[in-house]
């Protein structure tokens, strides 16, 4: 018995250890903004998770603005309120789908990417070479994949976004006949550029530097063998993801919440 609970203690400071070097961690890569050379890697590493990350947005994106078409539509045409197809599939995009599925393509694509590329540094070494020559690594190499990640994920979400709509509009119109001023007009007159498109823009940069943080973080705190890198590419794809998904509904509760 007393070994079990001195375990799960020491199972809990190791946490609350963890979450305290994350924190520091993420407080001392926020305050490295880039220098004239830091920002050229910063548009390096933009290039690196953001545009390499286009096309996994837009396939997915058509696919499931195009699945939002073909099941609203067999709900609303039982309620003959087929005309508001382009409301429910612009509105399910703009405040929920967009931000989220973006957000775990990018943590599944990105932001392993980044994981593994920081923790091979740090296990060749080159992480501890920079500190001898005087270079601070949080400065060089985490920093710009920091701002790279908070900046590219809204810029994926609002492909997301259009690209869904799109897709939306070839089964819903193309595809399945609803008119088509209904589909673009119905649209117009729901969403709401503050209440939807800001929220959701919100959300996207929630999650971009969340998402980011926990990636840069997994690699550079690892345990620097084959076996360590393997382990945190893992960690960062599931506490990404998981972290995406708690933080929607914290945010969702904020923004469309009615609590009185």
């Amino acid at each position: 018995m007393i070994d079990r609970i001195a375990a799960l203690g020491r199972g809990t400071l190791d946490v609350l250890m963890a979450i305290g070097r994350a924190g520091l961690f993420l407080v001392q890569s926020v305050f490295c903004l880039p220098s004239r050379e830091g920002f050229y890697l910063w548009v390096r590493q933009m290039h690196f998770v953001g545009v390499m990350s286009v096309a996994i947005v837009l396939v997915s994106g058509l696919f499931i603005g195009m699945v939002l078409a073909l099941q609203g539509y067999t709900i609303l045409v039982g309620f003959g309120a087929d005309e508001a197809l382009g409301q429910m599939v612009a509105l399910s995009l703009v405040r929920e789908l967009a931000p989220v599925v973006a957000a775990l393509l990018f943590a599944g694509r990105a932001g392993s990417a980044l994981t593994a590329e920081i923790g091979l540094m740090k296990a060749t070494e080159q992480l501890t070479s920079m500190e001898m020559i005087g270079v601070d690594p949080l400065r060089r190499i985490v920093a710009p994949r920091l701002w790279a990640g908070f900046v590219s994920l809204p810029i994926l979400t609002v492909i997301f976004a259009v690209v869904g709509i799109w897709g939306g509009h070839l089964v819903g119109v193309d595809w399945l006949g609803v008119y088509n001023g209904s589909y673009w007009s119905n649209m117009q007159d729901s969403v709401d550029f503050v209440g939807d498109v800001l929220n959701g823009m919100v959300k996207s940069l929630v999650f971009g530097l969340v998402v980011t943080w926990i990636a840069v973080f997994q690699g550079y705190d690892l345990v620097p063998t084959s076996e360590g890198i393997s382990r945190a590419t893992t960690r960062t794809v599931v506490y990404a993801s998981l972290a995406v998904l708690g933080l929607d509904f914290v945010l969702t509760a904020l923004m469309f919440g009615d609590f009185g």
